[in-house]
């Protein structure tokens, strides 16, 4: 395994702080990973996995993330890929509280021709003083809280699963023969 990108899209810093999360338990578990905002990323050809991540908004992804998706789709296609997203707030599980609610629709049909091997939600983080005013107003409408309700520990068992995939798949687990990564 050479380098795992760790991409994200994140407006308030939460889903950077996801994202960087996930980087240093892949780099604990021995795979150099590499965080970087999305539409900072070069050459995908120097990466082995990607794990793309995108702050959501009103059932939306950070334009970053959502753009990289899109301009990538064929790079991603084949290799090991893991998508999250990051965003809701309060108490309990992150997708019931967006009534079910895991991924972007609109980019849905992406994902299904990419095959990610996980697609997952995370809770987020709102805070009212970083926050600008529409973002605030839309948090009220809704009713949701604000504060940080990241589950740190969801986020490192998730990228730990992550870890032990791509581990796994460098001892033996199935190879494609065209790109010559794990499948």
């Amino acid at each position: 395994m050479n380098k795992v990108l760790v991409a994200y899209g994140s407006k308030y810093g939460a889903t950077a702080e996801i994202a960087a999360k996930i980087g240093e338990v892949l780099t604990q578990a021995g795979l150099p990973a590499e965080v970087l905002p999305a539409n900072r990323v070069g050459d995908l050809d120097v990466y082995d996995a990607i794990v793309l991540g995108g702050a959501v908004y009103i059932g939306r992804w950070h334009k970053h993330a959502a753009s990289f998706l899109t301009k990538n789709e064929q790079a991603l296609v084949g290799r090991p890929v893991w998508l999250f997203s990051s965003g809701p707030t309060g108490e309990g599980d992150p997708a019931e509280l967006v009534e079910g609610w895991r991924f972007p629709g609109n980019l849905q049909p992406i994902a299904d021709r990419i095959k990610p091997r996980d697609v997952t939600l995370f809770h987020g983080a709102a805070d009212p003083a970083k926050l600008n005013l529409l973002h605030k107003r839309m948090l009220r409408m809704v009713g949701a809280p604000t504060g940080d309700f990241r589950d740190w520990d969801a986020i490192s068992a998730w990228a730990a699963g992550i870890a032990a995939a791509l581990k796994g798949a460098g001892s033996g687990s199935a190879v494609n023969q065209e790109t010559g990564r794990p499948q």
